[in-house]
């Protein structure tokens, strides 16, 4: 009986071991990190359970992050953003982690590098406002992906 992990591809198009291929959503090397975690590779009691409870995290600090634009408290959004950051950088979602880490200099009135210094908060509302949009856009197919690989989309 065939694994719910099977890959739906021909196994040459898989990655080294075998998962699917995650696309520039999920960093397979960080992701495999977490796998090897698992006691067992067909149930994945472990990493399933890091990943949904990253979900309701990320949702969270999403609602979070809305309610903090509407105040305009950009030191709670660069806080949120370092927060998320770091928890999708554990799991390999790296695009999440890029725009993260965007608004959380933004939050530091920096630039998107955090380097050089930005004094005007509208500006970096505006900037981090606009980099939401592609935030949850990345996270949503992030959870797409990884929803459909432990078997529950």
């Amino acid at each position: 009986m065939a694994s719910r992990h099977d890959s739906q591809e021909d196994p040459s198009d898989a990655g080294s071991t075998g998962l699917p291929d995650f696309g520039d959503n999920i960093d397979l090397l960080t992701f495999e990190q977490i796998l090897e975690m698992d006691d067992d590779e067909d149930e994945r009691e472990f990493s399933r359970s890091i990943v949904f409870g990253f979900f309701e995290q990320a949702e969270a600090t999403f609602m979070k992050m809305d309610a903090s634009l509407e105040s305009k408290d950009v030191a709670q959004l660069s806080s949120l953003g370092h927060f998320l950051k770091g928890s999708s950088a554990t799991l390999g979602l790296t695009k999440v982690k890029d725009a993260c880490e965007k608004i959380q200099h933004y939050g530091a009135f920096k630039d998107e590098t955090g380097t050089i210094e930005v004094l005007d908060k509208e500006l970096c509302l505006e900037r981090i406002k606009k980099t939401m949009v592609p935030l949850k856009q990345d996270y949503a197919e992030a959870e797409i992906i990884l929803k459909r690989y432990y078997g529950t989309s």
